[in-house]
């Protein structure tokens, strides 16, 4: 792994199609999903032993989520925002509020979130933007004390958000719990490097339903990335829970 970056653990709860929501319209963080439906009984006890795994092994401190887990994918730029209250070449500088040991980082590049809450259980709220990200939505960052890194010109560079996350955070070990996009891009970028999974016994389906790994497909010539079974726990009632290491 490149140690001028966190370890990147890729971890979900999925159908055994690779499916994370019903539909496509349907948010990961903010609508109500019948996943209950899906969920056997063994379920919350198999996500709370996953849970103390990677506590315990990985010790992470952030957590990784895409703007299209709390936002429809029609949702644009944020437009009823004031004009930049400050030189607009300062917002295009990392700012950091020093007060945070652990980060619930956000992949937001086109400034589409307008936020209700900046610390939840000990994670303080970190919005990962780029040179292209409108002004206006830093100054409004600023305004509100919520902390930014800036990588990437035209969008988001997510190798350079966690080499600077690395580098001024001191953060070694992010979780992304976000969806097949930004999962996606990760992979296609080389930056995943474990991943866990629990798997439900029910199949979904339905073409467009986001999944665990979306975005790009595969370039001619590329190959699959591999993977070496870390580990595995079956329960009764079906539920799997299946660790991977990337094999480089």
């Amino acid at each position: 792994m490149d140690a001028s970056r966190p370890r990147v653990v890729v971890s979900a709860q999925m159908s055994l199609d690779g499916r994370l929501t019903l539909r496509r319209d349907h948010l990961l963080m903010t609508s109500p999903e019948p996943w209950e439906a899906l969920r056997p009984p063994s379920a919350d006890g198999v996500e709370a032993a996953r849970a103390a795994l990677l506590e315990q092994t990985c010790h992470p401190t952030a957590v990784l989520e895409g703007s299209g887990s709390l936002v429809p994918s029609s949702a644009g730029p944020l437009l009823d925002l004031p004009p930049p209250s400050v030189d607009t070449t300062e917002l295009y500088e990392d700012f950091v509020v020093p007060r945070a040991a652990k980060w619930f980082a956000v992949v937001d590049g086109r400034g589409r979130v307008r936020w209700t809450m900046k610390e939840n259980d000990g994670y303080h709220l970190l919005v990962l933007v780029s040179q292209a990200t409108p002004a206006a939505y830093l100054s409004y960052l600023r305004g509100e004390e919520i902390s930014y890194l800036v990588a990437g010109s035209a969008r988001v560079d997510l190798g350079e958000a966690l080499r600077r996350m690395r580098e001024r955070l001191g953060v070694a070990c992010v979780v992304s719990t976000a969806g097949g996009g930004v999962n996606g891009a990760l992979l296609r970028a080389g930056l995943v490097d474990e991943i866990q999974v629990v798997v439900y016994p029910a199949v979904i389906g339905g073409a467009g339903t986001p999944s665990l790994f979306d975005g790009e497909p595969l370039g001619q010539g590329e190959a699959p990335a591999s993977l070496r079974l870390m580990c595995t726990q079956v329960s009764a009632d079906g539920t799997l829970w299946l660790r991977y290491e990337v094999v480089r």
